[in-house]
């Protein structure tokens, strides 16, 4: 059933959506665009706590999704399952497991602790989270149920590590973090 979902949405591939997928799924490459992001919050004050939250979410992200359950469960890659998909990749084949995805986790992990603090500013990281999440299916690199999957990790790493920001400043007070 889910190859049947990932070979239906190859029927919308044409060469502009093609480039524009490949970009945005590029920003979720070992989470880079959202660590930058985290860290030039971080220069803010008013902003501090949204990159420290953010960058915990990802740490969170790296151990649990990419070290942990990637290993435990070591999913074959969709496009493993069709040769003529496999031959006509848009991006270099990844070489580690499937499930979950990497890309949607850290991606999520990120727009929501930023969603927490700021609601403009995280409405518009989670559609760019999902779009990267989408583009992974588009990419026929990961079933649905690794985007979703990821999706969820994403979103418990986001609120566990507002919470410990949350806690951690209320306890100890600290004046570096506050805006």
């Amino acid at each position: 059933m889910e190859l049947d979902i990932l070979r239906a949405i190859q029927s919308i591939h044409n060469p502009i959506l093609d480039k524009i997928m490949i970009v945005i799924t590029t920003l979720g490459d070992a989470g880079i665009f959202w660590i930058l992001v985290s860290v030039i919050l971080l220069f803010f004050k008013k902003y501090r706590k949204i990159g420290v939250a953010s960058l915990g979410a990802l740490v969170l992200s790296l151990i649990f999704t990419n070290g942990i359950i990637k290993n435990l469960f070591d999913r074959v890659r969709p496009f493993m399952y069709d040769e003529a998909i496999r031959q006509s990749l848009l991006i270099k084949e990844p070489f580690d497991s499937s499930f979950p995805s990497g890309h949607t986790s850290a991606s999520i992990a990120a727009a929501v602790s930023i969603f927490i603090f700021n609601k403009k500013w995280g409405t518009a990281a989670i559609v760019l989270a999902l779009m990267i999440g989408f583009s992974r299916l588009y990419l026929f690199v990961h079933f649905p149920t690794d985007v979703l999957t990821g999706l969820i990790a994403g979103i418990l790493y986001a609120i566990i590590s507002a919470l410990i920001v949350v806690k951690l400043d209320e306890k100890y007070k600290f004046k570096w973090l506050r805006g």
